[in-house]
């Protein structure tokens, strides 16, 4: 049996978080051990469908650039569950990673992802902000590492390339703050991996973009047994309509003059505000 179906974005995001949520190795460090959260859209996503809330998004891309949160809400932009019980681990970050072991789960986001398997994040703070200090750590814990990332994020470049070519201290004007970019590995879960942890399918991309909001949505064939098509059917159901995860607070744009402007580096709306 054959489905073709589209995700929009958001959907997207939704759908590997529902994989996530169901991965063997996810499903035990949650009752057994730990699962580390390190905020996004995409994270939060998953933060939801492990039980947990929604989580304070930071930096974001908008039609305005890359952007910073207007104002810093008190809510929990890493977690950190233990035995399923979400704890904030903002503030405490060294000490979380350093408590993760080798069957403990950690589930990033990614700006970027390659066709090699690469990722990468943006940063648009010194060192990364408190989570880019630890980042590195989990790689040196031997955490398993899940990266939930879409494909409106694969470019048609390796990450080593994009990595080179941009950079906080390395860009004179901006639309919003100037990012690097900080490699991230770990195993990358996109719509197709996702729609193969839910069902027993092969799945391929049969096409990008679309109109009236499936900007960037993909379009997916999959191919199986009737009864793994039907249950992938119904999951794809459960996400239509599904909008972007997040704190709504954190969700609104920093502006010239705000406080995230001590700390990002040439925005051009600054630079323009104060002149």
């Amino acid at each position: 049996m054959i489905y073709q179906f589209t995700v929009t974005v958001a959907e997207a995001k939704r759908l590997i978080a529902k994989a996530i949520g169901v991965m063997p190795s996810v499903k035990k460090a949650l009752s057994s051990g730990r699962v580390f959260l390190k905020g996004g859209t995409t994270v939060s996503a998953v933060s939801e469908e492990l039980g947990g809330p929604p989580l304070r998004i930071s930096g974001r891309i908008s039609p305005s650039g890359t952007r910073a949160a207007l104002e810093q809400v008190n809510a929990p932009h890493c977690l950190v569950f233990e035995r399923g019980v979400p704890l904030a681990a903002d503030g405490r970050l060294e000490e979380v990673v350093y408590s993760l072991g080798p069957e403990d789960v950690a589930v990033l986001g990614a700006n970027l992802i390659d066709s090699r398997g690469g990722a990468a994040m943006m940063a648009g703070a010194a060192l990364g902000g408190p989570p880019g200090r630890v980042l590195a750590g989990l790689a040196a814990q031997g955490t398993q590492v899940l990266i939930a990332c879409g494909l409106e994020k694969l470019f048609p470049g390796c990450i080593e390339d994009a990595v080179n070519a941009c950079g906080r201290s390395k860009v004179d004007r901006a639309m919003g703050m100037a990012v690097g970019l900080i490699p991230v590995y770990g195993r990358v879960i996109t719509e197709v991996e996702a729609c193969r942890v839910l069902a027993v399918v092969e799945v391929q991309v049969v096409g990008r973009g679309g109109v009236s909001g499936c900007e960037g949505g993909t379009t997916l064939v999959a191919e199986g047994e009737a009864e793994d098509i039907s249950r992938l059917m119904e999951i794809v159901n459960s996400v239509k309509g599904a909008g972007t995860s997040g704190v709504p607070e954190s969700m609104v744009e920093c502006r010239p003059g705000c406080e995230s402007c001590r700390r990002h580096r040439a925005c051009a709306y600054r630079i323009s505000k104060e002149r």
